[in-house]
């Protein structure tokens, strides 16, 4: 072990300390202000401001997996770890270009809030609730992994011991402080998160003179696969994987919940936007880091013994491999702030995504369709509070199956299910008037099934996570090439021929939805539509 890495590091300790202080101190702030309030708790009552809901996106979105994982897969696969971050970065201004305005102005909570505003709203709201359910189980899977070897490496605690910590604290912070609380947490995080990276860069580059050719000669001298690292193929072996890999993470982006609840935080479009230029630009800065951060420890950590076991592999798993490279460039003050900043980024995206399932569990599923719109807003916060509990504990449960899997490939596979699932009924309900309720279930319902059943039938998870004999039945590890596709072909295919009398009105009310004006889209819902 190392011990800049281990529990006899006090400024580690001291850091981690730090950040859960003023974590927790943030969330008492905003539970007192949040108190049973629904557009409180669930949106901070529309009052945060576009630049700092911008770095709460960015902080959404820059995840665990991203920090560690994708340092990870540049580390192991070189130029294709670029797939990861040029599909993330892309998919960022297709929800600006897309759906921020509408969804904005539509002046709602959840993403079944939107899908449901002209349709049925119960069978709409259950398909829609039991989706973004999926997808944040998903989602926290690879965050409480990525925690959970973090602490692990840094304090020599248990695995179990690691996620219960993790699970207990995202409980703390969405159960009682809100979007409030998780969005102060996330802008605080971001600022973190882009220092510490823009810290390890500075230090890789004067290692190397500041010069990139030096770098990348030394990362393909000493790298198992020499200048393959440099060409694509090592991490996508074809043009299948390559494109369904690529659609994921462009279209997940827009069907991810936890994303679009961030829309409702600020109080027009115009914020919107500018929430969506925020995020780019602070994400274009961090991902072009991320690719100097991978080849940096390529370069610096490949072949040195401090972070290898006696089993030959990389201390803590390559997962780990951003805190081995500020080990070696800065010592333990670095690695302190690294592991603090790791963990501050697990703690704060969590909080987002949970806040998302359990909004979906208390105003989707148990407000609207199970009480019909009759339930107190102090009613729906705690079952809210209740479902917080509830998706930790499973989410718990699952990241002990899921212990050894690369963080970034589990949340490829949460941007397969939401842009199969999520994407096309959202894309279809704002765009065009042919949609009816029973093409939009049908659709949600056929992309979330056969995402969820090709991933569970893919080699990532047939093999090398069931340990099944033979070869898997499907070949590709991300479904979202087949499974986007079917979605819309089924949502329009049973929206054509639906004969109905409530899918004619659907389709007949959806001209007077949209009215565009000077400052953007303008949605009024249709009386009685709900």
């Amino acid at each position: 072990a190392v011990d800049s890495n281990s529990s006899r590091n006090p400024i580690t300790v001291i850091f981690f300390l730090t950040f859960v202080f003023v974590s927790l101190a943030i969330t008492v702030w905003a539970a007192r202000r949040s108190a049973s309030s629904t557009s409180a708790y669930y949106t901070a009552g529309g009052e945060i401001k576009g630049f700092q809901n911008g770095l709460a996106i960015a902080g959404d979105y820059t995840s665990a997996g991203t920090f560690l994982g994708v340092t990870a897969m540049v580390y192991v696969s070189g130029y294709d770890g670029l797939i990861y971050m040029i599909g993330f970065l892309i998919g960022m201004p297709m929800v600006m270009l897309l759906i921020a305005e509408p969804l904005r102005n539509l002046g709602r909570y959840t993403f079944a809030d939107v899908v449901s505003y002209r349709l049925a709203e119960r069978p709409v709201r259950t398909v829609a609730g039991i989706s973004t359910l999926v997808i944040v189980i998903v989602y926290l899977i690879s965050q409480l992994v990525g925690a959970g070897k973090l602490i692990e490496l840094l304090f020599g605690l248990p695995y179990v011991s690691a996620l219960l910590i993790i699970g207990g604290l995202m409980t703390l912070y969405v159960g009682f402080g809100g979007m409030l609380a998780t969005t102060w947490v996330q802008i605080i995080k971001a600022v973190l998160l882009m220092a510490g990276t823009l810290i390890i860069a500075f230090l890789v580059m004067a290692k190397f003179g500041f010069s990139f050719e030096a770098l990348f000669r030394k990362a393909i001298t000493v790298h198992p696969v020499h200048k393959a690292i440099m060409a694509p193929g090592s991490l996508v072996s074809n043009p299948v994987s390559a494109l369904s890999l690529g659609l994921a993470l462009i279209l997940g982006t827009a069907g991810l919940p936890h994303i679009l609840m961030r829309f409702f935080t600020v109080k027009d479009a115009r914020q919107a936007r500018i929430s969506i230029f925020v995020a780019t630009g602070f994400m274009a800065v961090f991902y072009a880091l991320m690719f100097l951060l991978g080849f940096g420890a390529i370069a610096v950590v490949s072949g040195d013994a401090r972070f290898i076991d006696e089993a030959g592999k990389v201390i803590g798993g390559n997962n780990m491999m951003v805190l081995h490279l500020a080990s070696s460039l800065g010592g333990p003050a670095l690695v302190g702030f690294s592991a603090a900043v790791a963990f501050a980024t697990i703690l704060a995206v969590v909080s987002g995504v949970t806040l998302a399932g359990a909004s979906a569990v208390s105003h989707d599923l148990y407000a609207r369709v199970v009480r019909r719109g009759k339930a107190s807003e102090k009613e729906e916060v705690l079952v809210s509070k209740i479902a917080v509990v509830g998706i930790s504990i499973v989410a718990i449960l699952l990241s002990l199956v899921f212990e050894n899997q690369n963080i970034t490939f589990i949340i490829g596979l949460v941007f397969a299910i939401a842009a199969s699932a999520n994407f096309p009924i959202l894309f279809l309900s704002i765009t065009w008037g042919g949609l009816t309720t029973r093409g939009a279930v049908a659709g949600a319902g056929v992309g979330l099934l056969a995402s969820l059943s090709m991933v569970v039938l893919s080699p990532a998870i047939w093999t090398q996570i069931l340990h099944l004999k033979g070869a898997a039945p499907v070949p590709y590890d991300n479904p979202a090439l087949f499974s986007v596709p079917l979605a819309f072909v089924v949502a329009w295919l049973v929206s054509v021929l639906d004969g109905s009398a409530s899918g004619a009105a659907e389709r007949a009310a959806f001209p007077s939805q949209f009215v565009r004006s000077q400052t953007g889209f303008h949605i009024e819902t249709v009386a009685g539509r709900n």
